[in-house]
């Protein structure tokens, strides 16, 4: 297995380290799933929003490797948010993927300005959670206040918020609200921010390209994506980085032979620009992604 397990706040044991699949086609994403499972990975990140989960299941089977040895986790699609819908979605989801029990179910987006919705949501995974059909459930892009009123209102904290994270962007606040919640977080676009996959590093910056992670890539002889996930793992973030090219997720995955100094990680921790490259979340309607019911 890459790297080191993270225990939940309900016991349950997840890799730090794993293979998100957003944006991945359907034979890439066969392909990258099975590879990084051969690479050591156990953790693998989907959504019903990705349009993969079946192909996720696919990978997991052709590779051989015990499902018992792998964390799973999928998102339900703000689009199918109410209780009776998201158990359906659910349902859909698990056939997808071909799966009996799910590692980690997510919530893909708060919604606050319409909070009842992502409420009842929430409640129909608190209920997969007490029947036994998903083993911890969480959040996504939620901020603390998203975070305290499920946990009132249900009795039940999320164990992981996915959030974008990275250099540019290091959340500082939120992490800690995290940590003393009791929740792990999770780094979507780990690397650079969602930019990078829209072709507008150049414009936007490019933290692969920060003299000072260029520099510690250049200190350790390591590449300069390698250093910012090597920083995630020093900061006790879960980390799921995207790729398809099998030399990619083996170098992705190629960070556990060395560490950063703390002084190495409060550099990068200061190139922070508060600079998001997806939506901004307390914004998001499911308007925003032409979801809207």
């Amino acid at each position: 297995m890459k790297g080191p397990m993270l225990t939940l706040g309900n016991g349950v044991g997840m890799p730090a380290f794993g293979l998100g699949v957003f944006q991945s086609g359907p034979v890439e994403t066969v392909e990258a799933v099975r590879t990084a499972l051969a690479n050591g990975y156990r953790l693998i990140d989907t959504a019903t929003r990705y349009m993969n989960e079946a192909q996720v299941g696919q990978g997991i089977r052709e590779s051989g490797v015990p499902r018992d040895d792998l964390v799973v986790q999928t998102k339900l699609w703000i689009s199918d948010y109410g209780y009776d819908r998201a158990l359906r979605s659910f349902d859909r989801s698990m056939e997808e993927l071909g799966l009996e029990t799910l590692d980690l179910y997510f919530l893909h987006w708060p919604v606050p300005k319409r909070f009842e919705r992502t409420l009842e949501s929430w409640n129909a995974a608190v209920r997969l959670l007490e029947e036994g059909r998903v083993r911890a459930i969480g959040v996504c892009n939620a901020s603390p206040d998203d975070i305290r009123r499920l946990t009132e209102a249900s009795g039940i904290t999320p164990a992981v918020n996915q959030v974008e994270l990275h250099p540019y962007l290091a959340q500082p606040e939120l992490r800690k609200a995290n940590r003393e919640m009791g929740v792990v977080t999770q780094a979507w676009s780990p690397i650079g921010g969602i930019k990078r996959y829209l072709g507008e590093a150049a414009a936007t910056g490019d933290p692969l390209r920060d003299p000072v992670v260029v520099s510690l890539a250049e200190r350790y002889g390591k590449t300069p994506a390698q250093i910012v996930l090597r920083w995630h793992i020093e900061l006790g973030n879960s980390v799921i980085p995207k790729s398809v090219r099998a030399g990619r997720i083996h170098e992705n995955g190629d960070i556990f032979d060395f560490s950063l100094t703390r002084d190495e990680v409060a550099a990068i921790d200061a190139l922070d620009r508060g600079e998001r490259g997806g939506p901004d979340p307390a914004e998001v309607t499911p308007e925003t992604f032409g979801s809207g019911d």
